[in-house]
């Protein structure tokens, strides 16, 4: 969090970022959002090097909030709302490691707070009997999406879906 501007910034992988996108542009105190690729090894990715599986990248969103008006905990309670975390390397019908379920922490606070919350999911009555396979893993370069992929939803005037649970 930068003093100036009180803004912090969290990174999700949750299948297809088109819907991931949607769902947090909705929630107050989300300031902007940009869907993009992360957790490969490939710089400057393209949407058709990542789908082919071989830079290591998911599908992600980065999204910068304001943390007086919603909390980084929140922003995790939507994340494990809009997507199923049981599911390796796939969401629905999309499947590919770049579809994987992964939570990038910026800070040790975000880190700690992404494994508490992934236990009480774990725990929750949702998953009973089922594996969550969630990563939580250090963010790395974000390389934004191309640009026909930003908002998809809301450029379209579709309302979301499809593409998430």
């Amino acid at each position: 969090m930068t003093e100036m501007n009180r803004t912090e910034t969290a990174t999700f992988a949750a299948g297809c970022f088109w819907g991931v996108e949607a769902s947090f542009r909705q929630i107050k105190g989300v300031i902007s959002t940009r869907v993009g690729y992360t957790g490969g090894t490939k710089e400057h990715p393209t949407y058709e090097q990542v789908c082919s599986h071989t830079t290591g990248h998911a599908e992600a969103v980065e999204i910068v909030f304001d943390p007086t008006v919603v909390t980084y905990t929140r922003l995790l309670d939507v994340f494990w709302s809009i997507h199923d975390p049981t599911q390796m390397n796939r969401q629905g019908p999309d499947i590919g490691s770049n579809y994987r379920s992964a939570i990038f922490y910026h800070s040790g606070e975000q880190k700690e707070k992404a494994g508490e919350s992934l236990k009480r999911q774990q725990d929750s009555p949702r998953f009973a009997g089922k594996k969550i396979v969630t990563q939580i893993v250090p963010a790395t370069t974000f390389w934004p999406a191309e640009e026909y992929h930003q908002q998809f939803f809301e450029k379209r005037g579709m309302k979301g879906g499809g593409c998430h649970i």
